[in-house]
């Protein structure tokens, strides 16, 4: 009989994300906190930080400036890693505001250091909608004045060259924005990309719209001239295009807002079918309640929910996994619920099939209703739902637990849908007793899961109620700065965010590698 070689005996890797071993503060519950080093703190309000925006325990402007302070710090000491982090958490993490701020306060630090290189490419990084290179010269204006260092307007310049064009110009070009596209140009003075020989004709077009002169629109610019037709018909025969030639709103870029507002009048069925065919995924996804209640028919219907649906749909619209849930929960109607199940299939791709026998904690004490944004009804609960539902789902054998001041089991049978699991859940309400749910819900398990905000009650360190032989993984999802255990010590291990993306550790930690940050990998 074997002395060491067991089934139990596993190989031990280890995550980026590190935290001391002995806590040396504590949670806003009061229970033991550790602390992180910079890089651990400032990913984990990264990946859960939607900028300017309050959480259950912190006020916005205390997180902004943690935000700030820690990007200060990294930026300096390893502007490489920051310029990674920057790029993965615009484009895998989908995270607008909080790129765009670490990119210019990162900008800013190295600037205000005398160190040169990285701030052009981490503020070129950050932007990648058309709106942005004016969300940017906002922010920096309101924070630093309208002296803008070189290397920021260098970068906000490679931006604009990306990403301006006639279809965006239309879209974010509006009055409802203090930097106009003619001000952005303005003040970065970019010259237009060699490969796009209209560009320059945009930017000379941007500037008289902004000034309101009455030029014709160059010839080159062919769907702004296409709008213009559009918006020169008389009102009584706007209709009329819906049903004869729909194909002119798409060569015109119109999108649904603007088409509400051309027409006059209510969206109504025939307006929307007309313009699905052009909307974007996202734009699909918030609007199913819209298509019901105006009466889409089902043929169409059936066109957004194979779009909805498609794998590679999906994965270039870089969906937070918890938008699927609130279009399911929004939507009156059965027909959209396959489409949305199997879309956030694919969202998750990255969560394990787990082996073995795994406990999945799910925290939805009262801390945990904390919306993501003021604008969103999407919430850290509904975020741990998801992911901890996806976990058992996926696994060999799984106890799914929730737990606030109590613990209990949540059902999960072999073939249920995601969507219908996390029906099954109490949502937010009490307090948060992690280790009471651990060690009243650990029985030999392979390895717990923990899916939480980490900022548990008086008492023990949840992690140390479960043998030192058994990993347990804390996914974090709202960033403060102590946490309930630590990490990086053998078989306790730290993750977070609001996508699937750190998921792809859990495999590469448990054959005995060092995962690595989500961009390194």
């Amino acid at each position: 009989m074997s002395k060491f070689n067991t089934p139990r005996l596993r190989t031990t890797g280890r995550g980026p994300l590190t935290s001391e071993s002995a806590p040396s503060g504590r949670t806003y519950e009061g229970g033991p906190g550790y602390a992180r080093d910079a890089k651990s703190e400032l990913f984990l309000l990264a990946v859960s930080n939607m900028v300017s925006e309050s959480s259950f325990y912190e006020s916005a402007d205390a997180r902004d400036e943690r935000f700030r302070a820690l990007v200060h710090q990294v930026a300096v000491t390893d502007p490489e890693w920051l310029l990674g982090m920057i790029g993965w958490l615009r484009g895998e993490g989908n995270l607008r505001s909080a790129s765009v701020v670490a990119a210019l306060e990162g900008a800013k630090a190295r600037v205000d250091a005398g160190a040169h290189g990285h701030s052009r490419q981490m503020v070129d990084s950050a932007l990648q909608r058309a709106d942005e290179p004016g969300e940017a010269l906002a922010y920096w204006t309101s924070r630093y004045g309208r002296a803008i260092p070189k290397p920021v307007k260098r970068g906000v310049a490679d931006a604009v060259q990306r990403l301006y064009n006639e279809r965006s110009l239309l879209k974010y070009d509006t009055g409802s924005r203090g930097f106009r596209f003619s001000d952005v140009l303005n003040l970065v003075h970019p010259s237009p990309a060699a490969d796009r020989p209209s560009q320059g004709d945009l930017f000379s077009h941007a500037h008289d719209r902004r000034h309101g002169r009455d030029t014709e629109i160059p010839a080159s610019l062919g769907m702004l001239r296409a709008r213009a037709e559009l918006m020169a018909l008389p009102v009584a025969d706007r209709r009329r295009v819906l049903d004869g030639h729909p194909e002119r709103l798409a060569a015109a870029g119109m999108t649904w807002e603007a088409l509400a507002g051309w027409l006059q009048g209510p969206m109504d069925a025939r307006a929307w079918e007309a313009v699905i065919p052009n909307m974007g995924y996202m734009a699909l996804l918030r609007n199913l309640r819209n298509f019901d209640e105006a009466g889409v028919s089902d043929t169409v219907a059936a066109r957004v929910a194979a779009k909805l649906a498609d794998a590679d749909e999906v994965a270039k619209s870089r969906q937070l996994p918890m938008r699927f849930l609130s279009a399911y929960r929004a939507a009156p109607s059965l027909r959209w619920g396959h489409a949305l199940e199997t879309a956030l299939g694919h969202c998750l791709a990255n969560v394990p099939a787990l082996p073995g026998r795994t406990l999945i904690l799910v925290d939805q004490s009262g801390s945990m209703c904390s919306r993501l944004s003021a604008r969103s009804d999407l919430t850290c609960s509904a975020a741990a739902q998801v992911f901890g539902a996806a976990l058992a789902l996926r696994a060999e054998s799984a106890d799914l637990v929730q737990f606030d001041n109590t613990s209990t089991a949540v059902p999960v049978r072999r073939g249920d849908a995601l969507l219908r699991v996390t029906e099954r859940f109490w949502g937010p309400r009490g307090g948060t007793s992690t280790a009471d749910a651990v060690r009243r819900q650990y029985r030999r398990h392979d390895r717990v899961v923990i899916v939480t905000d980490e900022q548990a009650h008086y008492g023990q360190d949840p992690t140390r109620e479960v043998p030192d032989s058994v990993p347990v993984y804390t996914w974090n999802l709202a960033g403060y700065r102590y946490g309930h255990g630590p990490s990086g010590e053998r078989n306790r291990h730290l993750f977070g965010g609001l996508s699937d993306a750190a998921f792809r550790m859990v495999p590469l930690i448990e054959a005995g590698q060092t995962a690595q940050w989500p961009w390194e990998s």
